[in-house]
């Protein structure tokens, strides 16, 4: 059974990296005032991710979407990444986002949903009034 899954990642992996490259959504537009505050809170995050994994790269395109330097962790070829998170979040499955507190403690997020939903309310751009 390993061996079908192996094959399989194998035969979509460059299926998903042409949709991450080229099925980028459009990335919103900030004056250079807020997008300078959106760099400076994004310092406190990590996505820790497969390169070829589908909802990794549902989570990267909303963080293209919404214009977010997110640190990236490659959690399939970096073992120091891979024991990062198997420490902190205390399992090693992605998407997971690593969200450091002012208080110095971080908070592990797992599932591409719940990424998407903490990103959107926390960095979606108000229209204006």
């Amino acid at each position: 059974m390993r061996y079908f899954f192996k094959t399989v990642r194998l035969v979509l992996a460059p299926v998903m990296i042409a949709r991450d490259r080229f099925g980028r959504p459009e990335s919103v537009t900030r004056n250079p005032q807020a997008q300078a505050e959106v760099d400076r809170a994004c310092q406190t995050l990590t996505l820790f991710q497969f390169r070829t994994c589908p909802f990794c790269v549902k989570v990267r395109h909303e963080m293209h979407r919404l214009a977010l330097p997110i640190a990236l962790r490659d959690t399939q070829h970096d073992d120091a990444a891979r024991q990062a998170l198997k420490a902190g979040g205390g399992r090693v499955k992605v998407p997971c986002l690593a969200i450091e507190g002012e208080d110095g403690q971080t908070e592990w997020m797992y599932e591409s949903d719940d990424i998407k939903g903490y990103l959107q309310k926390r960095f979606e751009p108000q229209p204006a009034a």
